[in-house]
C-alpha cells in the first residue's frame, strides 16, 4: 500500500496526514500521538475512525496539524484519518457516515463586528 495523503479541518485547526500500512503508530507534529493528545477523551477522538472499522493497528499515520485548540486539532485529525480510509476503501464510507465521522463539521467562531463588544453582544444603552 502507497502513502494515502489527506486532509481534515474543524474550526480553524487543519490536518494534513500521511497514512500507510504498518504497526499502528500515530505521530502527531514529531511527538507520539497520546503526548500530543494527554486525555483519553482526545486519543479515542483520533482513533475513533479504526475502532469503528476494527483496524485499530493495521496502519501508521503520521500527522501535521496546526491551528485551534487542542479538541479542534483532535476532530481535524479524526477526518482526515476517515478520508483516507474511505480512500484506501471505498466500501466503508457507509459504515463510517453512520458514526458522523465523514461529516466536515462547519460551525466556526462568528467574527467580531466593529460599534459591538462582541459578535452578538451590544455596547451597553444609556438613555440618558
Amino acid at each position: 500500500m502507497e502513502v494515502i495523503n489527506t486532509l481534515g479541518r474543524r474550526k480553524t485547526a487543519v490536518a494534513r496526514i500521511y497514512m500507510k500500512s504498518g504497526k499502528g503508530t500515530i505521530e502527531v507534529n514529531g511527538k507520539d500521538a497520546k503526548v500530543y493528545f494527554p486525555t483519553s477523551l482526545l486519543q479515542d477522538t483520533i482513533r475513533r475512525p479504526f475502532n469503528v472499522l476494527e483496524v485499530d493497528g493495521k496502519y501508521d499515520v503520521k500527522v501535521n496539524v496546526s491551528g485551534g485548540g487542542i479538541t479542534g486539532q483532535a476532530e481535524a485529525v479524526s477526518l482526515a484519518i476517515a478520508r483516507a480510509l474511505v480512500k484506501e476503501d471505498e466500501t466503508v464510507k457507509p459504515s463510517l457516515k453512520k458514526f458522523g465521522l465523514m461529516t466536515r463539521d462547519p460551525r466556526m467562531v462568528e467574527r467580531k463586528k466593529f460599534g459591538q463588544k462582541k459578535a452578538r453582544k451590544k455596547f451597553q444603552f444609556s438613555k440618558r
